[in-house]
């Protein structure tokens, strides 16, 4: 679909992602917890937009090499598995902290914005990310435009589960802080799930 190499996995990826409880998710629950729901989405619009500053890069990247070198861009595809794979083990071996934080006093919806789009742009490996991420979902000969519905799709898939996530989160943020076997238990899940598409791709692109 849209030009899209194995829509289905690319989709069902993109929602596993969302399950690793990385440094935008923590930002988005603290705001939730801290100041309410619009504080947690004007954070979730923080990250999303210092993502897609990222993905742009990635994506302007990524069209430069699949017009000039596709042997390269072949090689961008098999480094992408390993990269899901190597992220996917790291998940299962890493260490969950323990510490609930306290909560510090209510903030401006503006504040809380600046501060998801800082921790997004101060986290370089999501350029990483993503030019490992998209070349498996791509041809050579796949057009800019298929590059742009994946941005989109990205994007809104990110913008649905994290908007869930601040309105169940409103409710149970303070509890879920103090229970540290959930985000374990996501992390594992997540860890397994990276590493499966890892090697499934590796296999379909052959």
């Amino acid at each position: 679909m849209l030009g899209i190499h194995n829509y289905a996995s690319f989709v069902l990826a993109i929602l596993v992602f969302q399950l690793v409880p990385g440094p935008g998710t923590i930002a988005i629950l603290n705001a939730t917890a801290r100041s309410g729901v619009p504080a947690g989405l004007a954070a979730v619009l923080g990250t999303l937009a210092g993502d897609l500053v990222y993905m742009a890069a990635a994506v302007a990247g990524l069209a430069a090499v699949m017009q000039a070198t596709p042997m390269v861009f072949e090689a961008l595809q098999w480094f992408g598995a390993a990269y899901l794979c190597w992220i996917g083990v790291g998940l299962l071996w890493a260490r969950m902290g323990s510490g609930a934080a306290a909560l510090a006093p209510r903030r401006s919806g503006a504040v809380h914005f600046r501060q998801a789009f800082a921790v997004s742009l101060t986290n370089p490996k999501v350029v990483l990310f993503f030019v490992a991420f998209f070349p498996l979902f791509l041809r050579a000969d796949s057009s800019a435009v298929t590059l742009v519905a994946m941005m989109v799709h990205v994007t809104f898939i990110s913008l649905a589960y994290q908007a869930l996530l601040v309105w169940a989160g409103n409710a149970a943020a303070r509890r879920l802080r103090a229970w540290p076997q959930a985000r374990r238990l996501a992390t594992r899940i997540a860890g397994v799930a990276l590493l499966g598409f890892g090697v499934k791709l590796a296999v379909s692109n052959r």
